[in-house]
């Protein structure tokens, strides 16, 4: 297994401020569901952050997400290890395989991958 990117997901209310602050720093829209925005680094697409006013799928919105090249063999070790599943793994409409998972820390993983 191998982590593609790590993102973090921030809670917010105020998107379109957000892109517009983030842009400041040199990141770009790449991603805008109404409700789930990503923003990138123009010369360095794996350099992401993430802002949603809500999941529209699961019961919260997750602290960060890892994209993984085998996520349904990161679900078997994850629910091997007896670890929280917050969200079951489940196949999106925009195009992701993902689970939600709790770390130690108390904090919700978005685990991925791209179908």
């Amino acid at each position: 297994m191998s982590v593609r990117r790590v993102v973090p997901d921030i809670r917010s209310e105020a998107l379109g401020e957000s892109r517009d602050f983030y842009g400041l720093l040199g990141f770009e829209e790449v991603m805008n569901l109404g409700w789930v925005m990503t923003l990138a680094s123009p010369t360095n697409p794996t350099a992401q952050v993430t802002f949603m006013g809500e999941d529209r799928t699961a019961p919260v919105v997750p602290d960060m997400s890892v994209e993984v090249d085998d996520v349904d063999a990161v679900y078997a070790a994850v629910v091997g290890s007896g670890a929280e599943i917050v969200h079951m793994l489940r196949d999106e409409e925009w195009g992701v395989r993902r689970f939600f998972v709790r770390d130690p820390n108390g904090r919700v993983v978005n685990v991925l991958g791209h179908r």
